[in-house]
C-alpha cells in the first residue's frame, strides 16, 4: 500500500493504504460529496460530484484517482463548485421532484446535496418521457422517474448478490437502470432482499411502505394488535435517535410501541430457540440417515427464493424448519385460537423485521394458514422508525419494558440469529454433548463468528468429523455452490444469509457501512455474553411448548418443505 503526503486545500495530509483520494480528504476532515460512491463497492465515478482540481487545473474524480507522495490538490475551487451546481441542477432537471410526498424526503441525498449548494433554480427542462411505477415486487417499488443513473443498484445486485436483476439499458439520453426487456420486478428473478434500495440515493428504488395498514390494524378495536420483534432490529433502530450503533435498545421499542397503541410486545428470539430445537434436531436424524447434505439453513427468505430460481435441485437440502418469524407466528395462531373465540378479537400479528424479503416470506402460500398469512404484516425497521417518528415519541427518554410473557423468554443463541454464522453457531451448541462453558468458548473460537465473506470450521460429534460453512452474500453463495457441483467443496452444514453481516445488514435497517454492520453484530454477541442461560434447551418456556405437542402438530406448525411435489 501506497504511503506519502499529499497537499490538500494547502495543508499536508498523511496518507498509508488509502484506495483513493477520496478517502484521504475525508481523512483531512472535508466532506466530499458523491452520489455512486460507496466503499463497499467498486468504484464507478459517474456521478463526477467528488471531482478535484491538481495544480495545473486538470480536473478528475477522487474516488478513482489513487494518491500519490507530492500530489497537490484543491477540493473547493471556483470552477469545481460552478461544475458541481451544474451537475446538480442536470440532475434535478431529469428527476421527479414531488420530494414533499416521496418515501425519501428528509433522507435523500440529492435533496441534501440540492440543499448544501444552494440550488434554488433549475435553468434545464425536463424532456423525458414519465415511466411507470414498479409496485409488483412484495419488497420494494421502483420509480424510474427519480433515478439518477449514479448505478448504485446495479452495482450492488451484481457485486454483493450476483443475481444481475438490474442493469443499464439504451444509450445517452435515453439510457435507463431497468429489468431487461422492460420486465416488472415481479417478472424477474428477484430475491426480495432490497439491497438495491438501501443503497439508493434516491426515491428510485424503496422499501414497499405498508405503514398504513400498521395503523389501521392498531386503531381498529376489533383486532388484537400483537407484534414480533426480530433479533438485528434491537441494535439497529437507535442509530436513528442518536443511540449508537449496536446497543441493545429492545425494552425502549416496546415501551414506544405501547404508546404507540399495540396491545401485546414479544421477541422473534422465543421464536428462534423453536428453530435451533428443530433445526439440530432435524440435523442429528440426518446424520443417522447419512444425509442428504450439506443441510442449508432455512432462515433467509431471499437465500429460499434463489435455489429455487436459480438452483432447484439443492432444494431438498434446505432445512424443512421454518424461519424463527413463522415459527413464532405459527404457535401465536395455535395458542390464541380459543383466546380469540372467547374475546370476540381477532389477533393480528406485525413482525419488526431488518428484512425486506420478509415481506415476501409473509406472503407465500406455505405459511398461510385457511387462506390467511400466519404473519399479517411485515414492518422493516425503517417502516417502524417512521411510525415513532410520527408519533413524536423521542425514543433515547423513554421508560424501559420488558417484552410480554411467556413469548418474550428467550436464551443467547437466539439473539445471534441476527449475525453472520449465529444460526450455526447456535445449532453446534445444540448439537455438541459437552454443555459446559468452556465448551462455549470453544465454539465461539471455532472460526464461524467475524465479517469473512466465507467461513469454514470442523466439529466432532463423538466419532464423527462435521464440516460446516458459513457464507454470507448471495454472490458467495453462488461460488459455494458451484465448488459442491464441482465436488471441491463437501460439507455437513451451510448456513446461508443474503446480506452482508448476516441480518444486521438487511435492507431494512437504517444504512450503514460494513463498520456499523460489524458493531451491530458485535452487539448481539454482548446480548448473547448477558444472557441468563446460553442453549435454546435451556428455555423452559420453549422445552415445555415442544414437549406437549404430538407428532403430526409438530409437524404442521413448525416444517416446511419448498419441493414441488
Amino acid at each position: 500500500m501506497a504511503k506519502g503526503v499529499m497537499i490538500i486545500d494547502g495543508q499536508r495530509v498523511n496518507f498509508d493504504g488509502e484506495k483513493n483520494v477520496l478517502a484521504v480528504i475525508r481523512k483531512a476532515g472535508i466532506e466530499m460529496p458523491t452520489f455512486c460512491y460507496h466503499s463497499d463497492l467498486s468504484t464507478y465515478g459517474a456521478c463526477r460530484m467528488c471531482i478535484v482540481e491538481d495544480e495545473r487545473g486538470k480536473i478528475d474524480a477522487s474516488c478513482s484517482l489513487e494518491p500519490r507522495d507530492g500530489m497537490v490538490i484543491k477540493t473547493n475551487s471556483a470552477r469545481l463548485l460552478k461544475h458541481r451546481r451544474t451537475i446538480l441542477e442536470l440532475m434535478l432537471a431529469s428527476h421527479d421532484c414531488n420530494c414533499t410526498t416521496c418515501e425519501k424526503s428528509g433522507d435523500c441525498r440529492l435533496q441534501e446535496l440540492a440543499h448544501q449548494f444552494g440550488i434554488r433554480a433549475v435553468r434545464f427542462q425536463d424532456t423525458r418521457e414519465r415511466a411507470e411505477l414498479d409496485t409488483s415486487s412484495p419488497a420494494v417499488v421502483r420509480n424510474p422517474n427519480k433515478c439518477i443513473l449514479c448505478g448504485d443498484c446495479v452495482r450492488v445486485c451484481e457485486e454483493l448478490q450476483g443475481v444481475n436483476i438490474i442493469d443499464f439499458v439504451h444509450r445517452g439520453s435515453q439510457a435507463r437502470v431497468a429489468p431487461a426487456f422492460g420486465r416488472m420486478l415481479s417478472e424477474t428473478k428477484c430475491v426480495s432482499c432490497g439491497q438495491c434500495a438501501a443503497v439508493c440515493p434516491t426515491g428510485a428504488i424503496t422499501i414497499k411502505n405498508e405503514i398504513g395498514e400498521a395503523w389501521r390494524a392498531i386503531h381498529d378495536p376489533n383486532l388484537r394488535t400483537v407484534v414480533e420483534i426480530a433479533p438485528a432490529v434491537r441494535v439497529a433502530v437507535g442509530e436513528a435517535f442518536g443511540i449508537p450503533a449496536g446497543e441493545n435498545v429492545l425494552d425502549r421499542l416496546v415501551t414506544a410501541l405501547k404508546l404507540m397503541g399495540v396491545d401485546e410486545v414479544y421477541d422473534t428470539n422465543f421464536g428462534a430457540d423453536i428453530t435451533t430445537i428443530t433445526e439440530a434436531s432435524e440435523f442429528l436424524d440426518r446424520l443417522k440417515a447419512g444425509g442428504p447434505f450439506p443441510m442449508f439453513t432455512s432462515c433467509c427468505p431471499a437465500w429460499v427464493k434463489y435455489l429455487e430460481n436459480e438452483n432447484p435441485k439443492y432444494l431438498k437440502n434446505i432445512s424443512t424448519c421454518k424461519s424463527p418469524m413463522e415459527h413464532f407466528a405459527a404457535v401465536l395462531r395455535d395458542k390464541y385460537a380459543e383466546k380469540d373465540a372467547a374475546d370476540g378479537k381477532r389477533t393480528y400479528l406485525i413482525a419488526i423485521m431488518p428484512c425486506t424479503a420478509k415481506k415476501m416470506e409473509a406472503a407465500r402460500d406455505e405459511f398461510k394458514t385457511d387462506g390467511r398469512p400466519d404473519v399479517d404484516l411485515v414492518l422493516t425497521t425503517h417502516e417502524v422508525i417512521d411510525m415513532i417518528r410520527e408519533n413524536g415519541i423521542q425514543l433515547q427518554d423513554v421508560e424501559l419494558e420488558s417484552p410480554d410473557l411467556p413469548f418474550g423468554m428467550s436464551s443467547g443463541s437466539a439473539a445471534i440469529y441476527g449475525v453472520t454464522g449465529g444460526v450455526a453457531e447456535a445449532v453446534i451448541r445444540h448439537c455438541v454433548p459437552d454443555k459446559s462453558k468452556n465448551a462455549l468458548r470453544e465454539i465461539a473460537a471455532l472460526g464461524i463468528r467475524g465479517d469473512e465473506p466465507r467461513k469454514e470450521t470442523v466439529v466432532h460429534i463423538g466419532d464423527t468429523e462435521l464440516k460446516i460453512a458459513v457464507v454470507h452474500g448471495l454472490i458467495n453463495a453462488r461460488k459455494l455452490l458451484k465448488e459442491m457441483d464441482e465436488g471441491k467443496a463437501f460439507y455437513h452444514l451451510v448456513e446461508v444469509m443474503t446480506c452482508q453481516g448476516g441480518c444486521v445488514g438487511g435492507a431494512g435497517q437504517p444504512y450503514g457501512l460494513k463498520e456499523v454492520k460489524h458493531t451491530r453484530g458485535e452487539g448481539l454477541h454482548q446480548i448473547d455474553n448477558s444472557s441468563m442461560f446460553k442453549r435454546a434447551e435451556r428455555n423452559p418456556v420453549v422445552t415445555q411448548l415442544l414437549k406437549e405437542m404430538d407428532e403430526e402438530k409438530a409437524h404442521k406448525l413448525l416444517h416446511v418443505s419448498y419441493v414441488k411435489e
